[in-house]
């Protein structure tokens, strides 16, 4: 397993995060990233090769602790996120502070504290980004200004970062447990019939992950069928 390339997947302990890490096991030593210590703990009972890796991403001081060994980073799957939905009128500015914080400063913080053991390996960054990232809907503002923020980000870091390639992977609506919240949020009895699963999400990092090293996918857009 010490000769496996090394992946840290953020948001592992549920959703689309455990999904990528069930499914990059097989080939990679993994770090579980998330704020759940005991569920990070469970999933790297069933994962040879997987360490729990809790961490609270929006906490500098935390953030700086916990990357302070890792000295070469092959995969860096950004899966965590929070959604806080809220037309302009309504939302509040705590609504707007959640999303940016979560969604786009912890990616930018983990990803530039990572840069130098992702130059070593000339690693791969994955954010699971949503298709609020590509389109602005009524009622999504604080949640789809996050995700257009870190789509920028995104590209930013694959012109900056030659020999990094960066992937921006585009859901559409997923059956997690943020779903499910959302639909309650909306009024809406829960229908996964015209859903995403976890696992079809995970796919598509996992190709984006294998592609031959001639090859940077840079966008991936997901929709249910």
């Amino acid at each position: 397993m010490t000769d496996l390339p090394l992946a840290l997947v953020t948001g592992a302990s549920r959703g689309i995060g455990a999904a990528v890490a069930h499914q990059l096991a097989p080939t990679h030593r993994l770090l579980l990233g998330g704020r759940d210590a005991d569920a990070l703990a469970a999933l790297a009972k069933e994962l040879p090769g997987a360490k729990p890796w809790p961490v609270e991403l929006t906490d500098p001081a935390s953030l700086a602790d916990a990357v302070a060994d890792i000295s070469s980073l092959d995969v860096l799957v950004h899966s965590a996120g929070v959604a806080r939905l809220g037309r302009i009128e309504d939302a509040s500015a705590s609504a707007w502070r959640d999303n940016f914080e979560v969604n786009t400063l912890a990616v930018v913080e983990l990803t530039r504290r990572l840069l130098p053991a992702l130059r070593a390996a000339r690693g791969h960054v994955v954010v699971i980004n949503s298709g609020a990232g590509l389109n602005a809907r009524p009622g999504w503002s604080p949640y789809a200004a996050s995700k257009f923020a870190v789509r920028a980000f995104a590209d930013a870091l694959r012109e900056e970062e030659p020999e990094i390639r960066v992937t921006s992977v585009y859901p559409g609506r997923t059956d997690t447990e943020m779903q499910q919240e959302i639909f309650a949020g909306e009024g809406r009895e829960y229908d996964t019939s015209h859903l995403l699963k976890p696992d079809s999400v995970a796919t598509a990092v996992v190709t984006a992950v294998s592609a031959t090293p001639d090859a940077h996918p840079t966008e991936i857009i997901l929709r249910p069928r």
